[in-house]
């Protein structure tokens, strides 16, 4: 069997019409397409971040801001706080941005791709799944998933990232001028179901007369990808400063790492080296201890150094006293979740 579109377009289709997940942003197969607000948001918080996590989150969402006026109306550090824990901080600030871009048009999503990748934190993937999947165009969607069933259809093997346009290239010749949004939900589907990184079913895949990777007798080892490069090794240190049950925090700078969240104070630690800052207060402090998390340019070891003093005169002004008892509504990131831990610890010895 041959991989055109004429082939594999029905056989997805007609997996898709019996299997398709069901998504709290998705409008079941063959059905009118979904709100547009909802194909945007669910898929701005699913870069990166899988089904699992963000479909608890999405609901939360869209409860507190169910249009994308109500998001545009609210203040940008409720979207950041709301936000927390799902990473890459800068997608909700983009997200946000789009939101009143969006509003102040009128509140209606553009319909075509051109017109969509112009608003703030929207690139060809984003443009191209709310086309699709909102409107019906005849878009080419390519995410990590889609990537990996094209490359076993056709079993190229240009590494990735190199190989992207390649295979986005063979995706757009697949892709239907009908159903295009379900074509393109199928694709993804079948990546996360059935062809999946390590052990692809293909006994019960719809497309297995025509992979030519299931044909090769290796489709797990496509697609191929270049060999990673080690993160580099960051060390930082944040301060905990806590009286009468509150604590100090600060909001970052609105550029860099989780930029505009609030946060612990801490010695200015970047991804391009380790911090150097001093602490806010010259002291006494004493060390809780240290934590580990990976961003996607570079591995931190924090440390948590707790202030045992009592000058709060000299603190600066930049920053807040916070409830502790409140501290899960400040939306801190999840780095500053797992040194506030710390300090919780270090107060129960």
């Amino acid at each position: 069997m041959d991989a055109s579109r004429e082939t594999i377009a029905p056989l997805l289709l007609g997996w898709y019409d019996a299997h398709a997940r069901t998504l709290p942003w998705r409008a079941p197969p063959g059905t009118p397409p979904p709100d547009p607000y909802r194909v945007w948001l669910s898929e701005v918080m699913l870069q990166q971040t899988t089904v699992a996590a963000v479909a608890p989150r999405f609901a939360r969402f869209v409860g507190r801001w169910p249009d994308v006026a109500a998001l545009a109306a609210a203040e940008e550090a409720e979207v950041l706080a709301e936000w927390a824990g799902l990473g890459y901080y800068r997608r909700a600030r983009l997200l946000h941005a789009c939101a009143r871009e969006v509003a102040a048009r009128g509140g209606r999503f553009p319909a075509t791709e051109a017109e969509l990748r112009a608003l703030p934190g929207l690139g060809d993937y984003t443009a191209a799944a709310i086309a699709a999947i909102a409107f019906g165009q005849p878009a080419t969607v390519v995410d990590a998933n889609v990537e990996r069933v094209v490359a076993r259809l056709f079993a190229l093997r240009t590494p990735l990232p190199a190989g992207k346009a390649v295979i986005r290239a063979a995706a757009a010749r697949l892709t239907p001028a009908q159903r295009s949004g379900d074509f393109a939900q199928a694709m993804m589907d079948l990546g996360a179901t059935l062809c999946s990184p390590r052990a692809p079913a293909c006994m019960a895949c719809p497309l297995a007369a025509a992979c030519a990777a299931r044909a090769g007798g290796d489709p797990a080892s496509y697609p191929s990808k270049a060999p990673r490069t080690a993160r580099p090794e960051r060390r930082g240190r944040a301060f905990w400063i806590a009286r009468d049950g509150m604590v100090w925090l600060v909001q970052r700078p609105a550029t860099g790492m989780l930029g505009g969240m609030r946060a612990l104070p801490d010695n200015g630690w970047t991804a391009r080296a380790d911090g150097t800052a001093p602490p806010p207060l010259a002291g006494p402090w004493h060390l809780a201890g240290a934590v580990d998390h990976v961003f996607t340019h570079c591995r931190l070891t924090l440390e948590l150094a707790v202030y045992t003093g009592s000058d709060w005169a000299s603190l600066p002004a930049e920053g807040q006293w916070w409830p502790l008892v409140q501290l899960a509504k400040a939306g801190l990131p999840s780095l500053y979740v797992k040194a506030a831990a710390l300090a919780g610890r270090d107060g129960e010895k």
